[in-house]
């Protein structure tokens, strides 16, 4: 069982399914609503410690009611916290629009006391993350608490994840710190310029990320899959009718990371990240919609 260290962010998703999305000005009536975890850093981490990784969570809370959501839906999945939990701030939250008819979701991110994790915090955890075997991080806490992390971790010869979302501008030199970078086609094209509908227009992304120094690029395709640098199209598993795509590259972050950590190659980590997205899009919710290692296994042989 490897050792992931994951810094990010946790938010309590509220999330609404309506036939639409409202315009400015409009109410509409909604067909559901539901309450529960997410964050991008904390559902990787959800995902990761169910498909078997020792998986450590760095982030910041506030000391209210989502705080203990939080820490209850940790313990549930088997993620140590490494958290601060501050009164100055509140823990954050997520409003997630969801379209009823094809699940696709639109999202506004509140990430409250994660917003205050700076790189003196991460200096804090550096012993932590020196020990890993895999740390991963994204862009929803400030630059540089991830950048400080990159620099601790590539530095102590831990393989490096970048997940670069939401899409931001990267500080010069950042990219040269990751082994992989696992944009979607929307953020590798914040990065490099370059619309990602094709593999061959991914391939020619994937040049450009290694042109800006990742060793490794991974762009995330949706339903066709994920192209991994050096092999191709890995293609998107299928285990049933799409409920909700919110979650779905945490969960192949997650998965990936796992599998990286536990020594699989990068073509098989690819391959546990799709099934393990495979699954999650299949189920409501973030990380309650993550999959266990048995399910993934299974997809596989399938």
């Amino acid at each position: 069982m490897g050792k992931v260290v994951i810094l990010g962010v946790f938010v309590a998703d509220t999330a609404y399914r309506a036939d639409r999305m409202p315009r400015m000005g409009e109410t509409i009536l909604g067909n559901s609503f539901a309450l529960g975890p997410g964050g991008k850093g904390s559902n990787q981490a959800v995902a990761c410690a169910r498909i078997g990784a020792d998986t450590h969570m760095v982030s910041k809370l506030g000391q209210d009611d989502f705080a203990k959501l939080a820490l209850d839906t940790w313990a549930g999945a088997g993620v140590v916290p490494h958290v601060e939990q501050v009164s100055d701030s509140y823990t954050g939250a997520a409003y997630i629009f969801i379209e009823e008819s094809t699940g696709d979701n639109a999202i506004i991110i509140a990430p409250g006391a994660a917003a205050l994790i700076s790189a003196e915090d991460i200096d804090a955890q550096a012993d932590l993350i020196r020990g890993a075997d895999v740390f991963v991080t994204q862009l929803e806490q400030p630059m540089a608490a991830a950048l400080r992390a990159l620099e601790i971790a590539k530095a102590a010869g831990v393989t490096t994840i970048l997940n670069p979302a939401p899409a931001a501008p990267l500080p010069d030199g950042m990219l040269a710190l990751c082994d992989y970078v696992t944009p979607n086609e929307t953020e590798c094209e914040a990065l490099t310029g370059i619309t990602v509908e094709t593999e061959e227009d991914a391939a020619r992304a994937a040049e450009a990320l290694r042109d800006l120094g990742v060793a490794k690029p991974i762009i995330t395709m949706g339903e066709k899959g994920a192209f991994l640098d050096g092999h191709g199209l890995v293609p998107a598993i299928k285990a049933g009718a799409v409920v909700e795509t919110t979650g779905a590259g945490d969960a192949f972050n997650g998965g990936f990371a796992a599998a990286l950590a536990e020594g699989q190659s990068a073509l098989d980590a690819v391959r546990i990240g799709c099934a393990t997205a495979g699954i999650s899009v299949t189920r409501a919710g973030t990380a309650p919609s993550m999959p266990e290692r048995a399910e993934v296994d299974a997809l596989l042989k399938s």
